[in-house]
């Protein structure tokens, strides 16, 4: 791993020399006063890496997973032998996101597993297909996408990442790791995918590195709300299901998907075709398990019909479910589902209470 140093009155024209090759995106707050990913040429100078309030209020996930894309084109034109089908091509063009969250970053690795898991110790950036075969639109995108991550120096108070295997300074899924130090900053350099990112950096100074441990360390003793999760991986899944915790959260939940729709780690999507006249074209958009149409069969049976059960897939979906399938949660911490929350559900206090509330004694039971 090598270090060098950006100083921040260079960073506009080290975009803007970046974006001579690729299509560069940073953070930079809308006339609605969210923060989200957008190209470079269209935020304001000068350029600033750190939102307000710590990251991005949406994730940097639509860049590899939009929340709508073209499958598929459909013509059944008559005369020219029937419905002719087409694949819609692979996005091409390749772009770098500057200034990803260490958990936006995880929140990516997690995904991998998915819809396609990044190929262990491979430095180049490929992706692998997993048991199922790689998703070709998010492996095209992952491959064409460099991740420059922003250190975390100051964690919000509803960031818990510590507890999800990542942390402020954490560094999976990134290809280089930018530390800010106050007048400049820090770019380590993690995958042969990065090393581009510093071709016309200095390198940095011992005296550089040891403040980016300073403040690593500063950053973890900031994350002080610990909560156990011990016994959620030895509890049974129907002792998880009886918890009185889920009647609840039912009476406070308003089911309308907030969480779901700010999560960096959600991907649950629906299959739907578009038709005007004999063309037509097949779509993926995203879906949340806090809608009741979400589980619905075509014959009207609903397995999660109440909202209860929706509720409990949602958390038994990312505590139980994914780590006892990939061995890690479906989580990594961000806290941006509760600050869209509108009646205060806090992540926490619900995996608190996976773990040590006791089930719900039948009626009749001794």
């Amino acid at each position: 791993m090598q270090s060098y140093l950006l100083a921040k009155d260079r960073l506009d024209g080290f975009v803007s020399r970046l974006a001579d090759r690729l299509t560069v995106y940073v953070p930079a707050k809308g006339a609605d006063g969210l923060w989200s990913f957008v190209a470079s040429g269209s935020a304001q100078p000068p350029l600033a890496l750190t939102p307000e309030g710590g990251n991005t209020n949406m994730p940097p996930k639509s860049f590899v997973f939009p929340r709508t894309e073209v499958l598929m084109r459909f013509d059944n034109r008559a005369g020219e032998g029937g419905m002719i089908l087409r694949e819609e091509p692979v996005p091409a063009g390749r772009a770098v996101l500057l200034g990803v969250r260490p958990c936006d970053a995880k929140a990516l690795a997690v995904l991998d597993g998915i819809f396609g898991r990044r190929a262990s110790g491979d430095a180049s950036g490929e992706v692998s297909g997993g048991a199922f075969g790689a998703d070709p639109y998010w492996a095209a995108r992952r491959e064409a996408t460099i991740l420059c991550g922003l250190a975390c120096n100051y964690p919000c108070p509803t960031c818990f990442c510590d507890q999800m295997g990542c942390g402020p300074h954490h560094r999976e899924g990134l290809d280089a790791l930018w530390t800010d130090l106050g007048e400049s900053y820090l770019v380590t350099i993690l995958t042969e995918r990065g090393r581009e990112l510093a071709s016309d950096l200095a390198p940095a100074a011992q005296a550089d590195l040891n403040r980016a441990e300073s403040l690593k360390a500063e950053a973890a003793s900031l994350l002080t709300g610990k909560f156990p999760m011990d016994k959620i991986a030895q509890r049974g899944v129907l002792e998880l299901c009886e918890l009185p915790l889920w009647a609840e959260l039912a009476a406070t939940c308003l089911n309308c998907g907030a969480c779901t729709h700010v999560c960096p780690t959600c991907h649950c999507f629906d299959i739907q075709d578009e038709v005007k006249g004999e063309r037509g074209r097949r779509l993926r958009n995203w879906d949340t398990c806090m809608s009741g149409l979400f589980t619905r069969h075509a014959s009207g049976h609903n397995p999660r019909g109440d909202k209860l059960a929706r509720v409990r897939q949602r958390f038994m979906h990312k505590f139980k479910y994914i780590p006892v399938k990939r061995g890690e949660a479906g989580c990594v911490g961000c806290g941006r589902c509760i600050k869209a929350c509108p009646v205060n559900i806090d992540v926490r206090e619900v995996v608190r209470a996976m773990n040590e509330q006791a089930p719900q004694t039948p009626e009749g039971a001794a």
